[in-house]
């Protein structure tokens, strides 16, 4: 009797470790952001006036296409994850699950997102998610090992859910759903750059070669991410000049734009981890904060 309960409760234990790390797989924080950037663009394209259910379809497909495409990233690098102390734990390169398990999940979850796109969005911006994972898992996951361009390629997949969002509202690309494209477009480089800093020895011990240029933490490397976190300050203003938004939110955008800028000439003048820390971290913030304001205009 008190086999068979333990028994149980070992089951019970072992069920929710597996659902634990198939939400694992999914990188699900990630994910949210992708849905977030995809909502985003969305309610842009609608200027405020949108589709409750439409919206909620498009962050939920958008969401499970996203995953899917991690999913397969992670199948592909499992052997390298195993090499790097950030991501020795993760589902794959313990056993918890298996490659033949996540290809399935990946193929279910995947199928489920492109159907809800199809349904509730329209052809283009299924297709467009189509190529965005096709570039991510495919494309992008493999030049990792082989260069910088890999940074380049990720960026498109990675600035593609505001695009979305704004096709799944209005039907077609347009010089509007661009520029929101652009600005997430150049934000990736100084966030994936500060973090292949932070991260670079652990990156080395994969074969990861993500930093610009020589792929050192240099000088070279530091005046790159500056560079790009440069062009954010004009196309945060560019919404507002085309009356996407308003004044209100173009204001926001420079300033943060400003102090976004104003880390990377630290990164400049000490090349320290700790100025690519901060550099890291006013990424998480700067989109976010920059497309909220862009929305309360909206509201």
């Amino acid at each position: 009797m008190i086999a068979a309960k333990s028994q149980t409760v070992t089951a019970g234990v072992a069920s929710r470790v597996s659902v634990k790390d198939f939400l694992t797989l999914l990188k699900f924080r990630l994910s949210l952001l992708v849905a977030f950037s995809s909502a985003f663009g969305y309610v842009v394209g609608t200027k405020g006036n949108f589709d409750w259910l439409g919206l909620l379809m498009l962050s939920l497909g958008g969401t499970l296409v996203s995953g899917a495409s991690i999913t397969l990233n992670q199948i592909q690098e499992k052997d390298y994850d195993k090499l790097m102390k950030r991501t020795s734990d993760r589902p794959l390169p313990t056993g918890r699950v298996t490659p033949k398990e996540a290809y399935l999940y990946a193929l279910v979850v995947g199928t489920v997102g492109f159907i809800l796109l199809w349904i509730f969005t329209n052809p283009l911006t299924t297709g467009l998610s189509v190529i965005s994972l096709i570039l991510y898992a495919f494309v992008y996951t493999p030049l990792k090992r082989v260069g910088p361009v890999a940074v380049l390629v990720g960026a498109i997949p990675g600035a593609l859910p505001p695009l979305l969002g704004w096709v799944a509202a209005t039907g077609y690309l347009g010089i509007e759903g661009l520029v929101i494209f652009a600005i997430q477009f150049f934000w990736q480089f100084p966030h994936f750059w500060a973090i292949a800093w932070v991260a670079d020895e652990d990156y080395k011990k994969a074969g990861f070669k993500l930093l610009p240029g020589s792929g050192k933490k240099d000088f070279d490397t530091a005046i790159k991410i500056m560079i790009y976190t440069l062009f954010l300050i004009p196309l945060g203003i560019l919404p507002a000049q085309m009356g996407m938004t308003g004044i209100n939110s173009a204001v926001i955008a420079t300033v943060c734009g400003v102090l976004f800028l104003s880390q990377t000439l630290s990164l400049m003048k000490d090349g320290s981890r700790k100025s690519a820390l901060k550099i890291m971290f006013g990424s998480f913030f700067y989109l976010p904060i920059v497309q909220i304001a862009y929305l309360f205009d909206l509201i």
